[in-house]
Formats: C-alpha cells, sequence, structure tokens
C-alpha cells in the first residue's frame, strides 16, 4: 500500500458485513465470494493496491477478479433483460426504417389492448427507447430491427431483435 492512510481506509470496511447486508447468497449468485468482495470494495471507493493488500494478492489479480465479477454482472443483466422480454405481455417488433416517433403510438395501442399502464409519456418513452436501442436507433431512423416489451407492471424493455 501507499501509505498507512490507505491501510486505515481499507481495513474500515467490513467486507462479510456488506455481503451480509447486501444479500449475497454465494448459492445463487452469478459472482464468486472473491468477486462479491472485490466489488464491494471498489464500490465503496477502496484502491485496487488497497484490496489486494487487504486480501493478500496482487493488483494484477484484484484487477482480473473485478473484471471478471463486471462482465458476469453483464451477462447476468441481459439474462434478466432476455428473460423479462420474453414474458412480457406486451411486444411490440419495430423494424428497421422505422421512425422513432412513430414507437410510442405503437407501444401505447398494444399496451391499451393488452390493459397494461406504460410507466412512461411519449417523450420519455422515446427517449428510453433510443437510449437502451443503442446503436440500433440513430437520431429518429430505427436503423436495426428492436423490440420493444412492457411488463405488467409497465416497465419498458427494450432489445435487439436480430
Amino acid at each position: 500500500m501507499a501509505d498507512s492512510q490507505g491501510d486505515a481506509d481499507a481495513v474500515e470496511v467490513d467486507v462479510d458485513e456488506v455481503l451480509d447486508g447486501a444479500g449475497f447468497d454465494p448459492e445463487s449468485s452469478v459472482l464468486t465470494r472473491r468477486q462479491a468482495e472485490v466489488l464491494a470494495l471498489r464500490e465503496r471507493g477502496t484502491r485496487q493496491a488497497d484490496i489486494a493488500a487487504l486480501l493478500g494478492t496482487s493488483r494484477a489479480n484484484v484487477s482480473s477478479v473485478e473484471a471478471s465479477a463486471r462482465e458476469n454482472v453483464e451477462k447476468a443483466s441481459e439474462t434478466v433483460a432476455f428473460a423479462e422480454a420474453l414474458a412480457a405481455p406486451v411486444r411490440v417488433e419495430v423494424e428497421s426504417g422505422a421512425d422513432l416517433y412513430d414507437v410510442p403510438r405503437r407501444v401505447f395501442g398494444a399496451c391499451d389492448e393488452a390493459d397494461v399502464k406504460v410507466n412512461h409519456t411519449a417523450p420519455g418513452l422515446m427517449n428510453l427507447v433510443s437510449e437502451e436501442a443503442g446503436t440500433a436507433v440513430q437520431g429518429r431512423q430505427v436503423v436495426d430491427p428492436i423490440l420493444v416489451g412492457v411488463t405488467t407492471g409497465g416497465a419498458v424493455r427494450v432489445r435487439r431483435s436480430e
């Protein structure tokens, strides 16, 4: 570690308490305990070098564990989004070439038919679709097909459909 203050900061965090408080269960998590420990410390601002000293490993190992943990979290998030899209009672396919301004009308219409309330206004929905679709939407143009799903609770999920 660089200095004694870095040591004190790293030791002040009780990783077990943080993991228990967040409900970490190694049996049902996509993260290993070590990955969860590293993420818990990093989310509290602890430097990788301090984590390495605390865990008795190298900074390079901590970096690798953190990268793997973040990749696993991203994959888990993608899996949840996929499952939500499959289970959503409202699914609107938006083809390439469509105008983003037409999406709210189509989504609201499908939601009315399914008796599902959307948790967004038309401008908010367009913004959400544009952000979540990434490069599939450029300006007002849908350039790659997307799927807009709406859950029974009104949450909107956007996925590329190719």
